[in-house]
């Protein structure tokens, strides 16, 4: 029996790492183009998978490196632009997409696994919610010709995630009083386990074709809910001070110009929606997510005591 190959963009990514290892262990031949190979042992060291360096906004390399695959999959995504008018995200996620479906053609490619967010639309508030959608909806219009899925999961947690992690740098910085912007805005957290196995059971499901999965944990929490909780799971003390939308505005516009953008003008749009599922998706392929409270302190509660080791040793060697 022949092993079934993909070739991933964004393999390198956080959903990407869960994905890549449960595929090699499902005995896939897994393909990931990525911009600097050289970073990701950890994931050269897995069996059957390969790291080719390759810009992958290039349509000659994404015809090259898909031929000969079974299928392709997506899961690239920005959450901010370096700009401020859209055209970042255009080029990730409407761009891309475009090239993607065009490489399929081409290299004969018949499966593509997508990856966009809950809420995404072309009359999202956001330029990301926007482009998402813009996205999803380009490549669904090809489900004739090619077997496309399209998964729309809810923020997404897990060891090395980038909303609860956020949160924890900021807590770290952030003495007694933390004020939040949108505190009131509503998540179904799920876990990037999650997410990876319900992209693996989609591959050979024709039931999936041409379909959208929305993706969401067993339980919705405010945004509030979930700061107190990693500050809990941290051992610090915070108050959580939710801010009115105007001051939520303001904080936004004056985070957008920080290095890094922790929060941005795009971001505050986005949090107008609130990211639950109006159906489970997750049932369509016998899964049954996990919660975050299960998962979350193995960790986070890891990171913050060894943070705490490090702080002692410091002291310690600061006094000798």
């Amino acid at each position: 029996m022949t092993r079934p190959s993909v070739c991933i963009l964004g393999g390198t990514g956080f959903v990407g790492r869960h994905l890549v290892a449960r595929l090699a262990q499902k005995n896939f031949d897994v393909k990931i183009l990525t911009r600097a190979r050289a970073r990701h042992y950890g994931l050269l060291v897995l069996p059957s998978v390969t790291l080719v360096e390759a810009d992958v906004h290039d349509a000659a390399v994404l015809r090259r490196e898909f031929a000969g695959c079974d299928g392709v999959i997506n899961l690239v995504g920005i959450l901010n632009e370096r700009g401020h008018r859209g055209k970042g995200f255009h080029r990730v996620h409407v761009e891309l997409a475009r090239k993607i479906l065009d490489a399929c053609r081409a290299s004969g490619v018949s499966r593509l696994l997508h990856m966009s967010a809950l809420n995404a639309g072309e009359r999202a508030p956001s330029h990301y919610l926007r482009t998402k959608g813009e996205a999803a909806a380009l490549v669904l219009k090809t489900a004739d010709e090619l077997h496309v899925t399209v998964f729309e999961p809810s923020v997404i947690f897990g060891a090395g995630d980038s909303f609860i992690n956020r949160f924890a740098a900021l807590l770290r910085k952030m003495p007694a009083v933390f004020p939040l912007a949108c505190a009131r805005a509503k998540f179904a957290p799920v876990y990037a386990g999650d997410v990876a196995e319900a992209l693996i059971r989609s591959w050979d499901n024709p039931a999936s074709f041409g379909r959208r999965y929305g993706l969401c944990g067993p339980k919705t929490y405010t945004l509030r809910e979930l700061v107190r909780d990693t500050a809990r799971v941290m051992g610090l003390r915070r108050v959580v001070i939710g801010l009115p939308s105007a001051l939520s505005w303001l904080q936004a516009a004056l985070m957008e110009w920080l290095p890094g953008k922790p929060f941005s003008l795009d971001n505050y749009r986005s949090l107008k929606l609130d990211s639950i599922c109006n159906h489970d998706g997750f049932a369509a392929f016998g899964i049954e997510p996990v919660s975050l409270e299960a998962v979350l302190p193995g960790y986070l509660g890891n990171r913050s005591a060894q943070a705490r080791l490090d702080g002692l040793r410091r002291r310690h060697n600061q006094a000798v």
